[in-house]
């Protein structure tokens, strides 16, 4: 009977025991998940009473950090000691930022954070140690594969296929040399092998790089294929599936995606002066503002003002080619000045006789102007020889997977 009573009291406390473990354990599950830490800019921002804010038109460095309870005294100190790496006179409208406060009741200010772009931004600590430094948000490289078809422009087809509008300037830059994109036509199509910044991982954050691209143009095929050719300073170009640099000496136009409103033209009737006269360049129709480059490397021998051509600056690129660029809003070369191609050497406007915003582009070839259009014009050299067997087979791959990519059809 005894050793009946014990057992049965055992298997009460183990019972209890086991009731006590599941209520324990019920009651863990109940607990609250633990709050994710929420680590920006280099900060757990729980830490902090957090201010974030748009800098405004016509706000100042001064005027936001008073607004904050930072005396001009402390601001014109903090101004002296990052002045080598922060510029406060220098904050643009539209910029985000950030001030993280002591969790006080002064909630004194310790941190600014400036957001000068998407990637980079600036810290300055302006408790009682001040300084500053930059930093960047951490940025992830995603490989992408797109494919296109031009239906009306290139812009159209990459906003068919829900696609960044960088993808046409990356496109122009790649192919201006070797594709007039004035001359496009319907059914023309692309394929690209480019690479896409995101910032942790989620936001766009632009386009990379293109690492290697097909523009099938009236039914040929444009190769592209982005190779390093110094592998000390990492210099790379685009080359053809020959091996064929894509840069020429000169670009085919002198803004980056425009349209032509008048041809190179023995008989035109002038639209200002009405009457019949020659027309001895090509009109590019943009909007005022639009950066006009050079479009060969040279040395500029005119940056003025007349009554008929507007603000216009004049290239010499070597004894046989000169170029020149009229009804400009704005110059933004002096005479003398060494220009590289692609350098922007003023913007588009209407100025000289001139009805709308435009810039006539103009070539001479031994002092005579000319269509640049008609000219065979000279092109940047091919890979070296000893270099060749090389770059086949770097981009040996790279074709193979642009050719397995389905072209887009209308």
């Amino acid at each position: 009977m005894k050793k009946f009573s014990f057992l049965f009291l055992l298997l009460l406390v183990f019972a209890g025991c086991k009731e006590d473990t599941k209520e324990q354990a019920v009651a863990e599950t109940k607990k609250p998940a633990p709050k994710p830490v929420v680590k920006e800019y280099g900060f757990v921002l729980d830490d902090f009473d957090v201010v974030v804010d748009t800098i405004e038109r016509g706000d100042n460095f001064g005027y936001i950090l008073d607004r904050h309870g930072v005396d001009r005294g402390k601001v014109f100190e903090i101004s002296e000691k990052v002045k080598d790496t922060f510029n406060p006179a220098r904050i643009t409208a539209g910029k985000k930022y950030l001030i993280l406060k002591a969790k006080d009741s002064a909630k004194t200010p310790l941190h600014f954070i400036y957001q000068n772009d998407k990637i980079n931004y600036t810290v300055l600590n302006i408790g009682d140690s001040i300084s500053a430094f930059k930093a960047k948000k951490p940025v992830s490289i995603k490989r992408r594969e797109v494919s296109g078809v031009v239906t009306s422009s290139l812009s159209e087809a990459m906003q068919a296929q829900g696609l960044s509008n960088l993808l046409v300037y990356q496109l122009s830059d790649i192919y201006q040399w070797s594709i007039d994109f004035f001359k496009l036509q319907k059914g023309d199509q692309f394929k690209m092998i480019y690479h896409e910044k995101y910032i942790d991982d989620t936001i766009f954050a632009g386009v990379e790089s293109v690492e290697a691209a097909v523009f099938k143009h009236s039914d040929r095929p444009f190769y592209a294929f982005n190779y390093e050719t110094d592998t000390i300073t990492g210099q790379a170009s685009f080359y053809d599936e020959e091996a064929k640099a894509l840069q020429s000496f000169f670009l085919k136009a002198p803004l980056n995606y425009s349209r032509i409103s008048s041809r190179y033209q023995r008989r035109r009737f002038h639209p200002v002066q009405k009457r019949w006269k020659a027309h001895l360049g090509t009109d590019y129709a943009a909007p005022t503002g639009t950066p006009i480059k050079t479009t060969a490397d040279g040395v500029v021998i005119a940056s003025s003002y007349t009554s008929g051509n507007g603000n216009y600056v004049k290239v010499r690129h070597n004894g046989k080619y000169t170029t020149q660029y009229l009804h400009m809003s704005k110059r933004n070369v002096r005479n003398g000045q060494a220009v590289k191609q692609g350098d922007v050497i003023g913007f588009v406007g209407s100025t000289g006789l001139a009805t709308g915003p435009h810039v006539c582009y103009r070539f001479w070839v031994n002092g005579k102007q000319v269509d640049p259009y008609r000219q065979n014009l000279p092109t940047a050299k091919k890979i070296e020889d000893a270099k060749k067997d090389d770059y086949y087979a770097f981009i040996e791959p790279l074709k193979t997977e642009l050719d397995s990519i389905p072209y887009k059809n209308i």
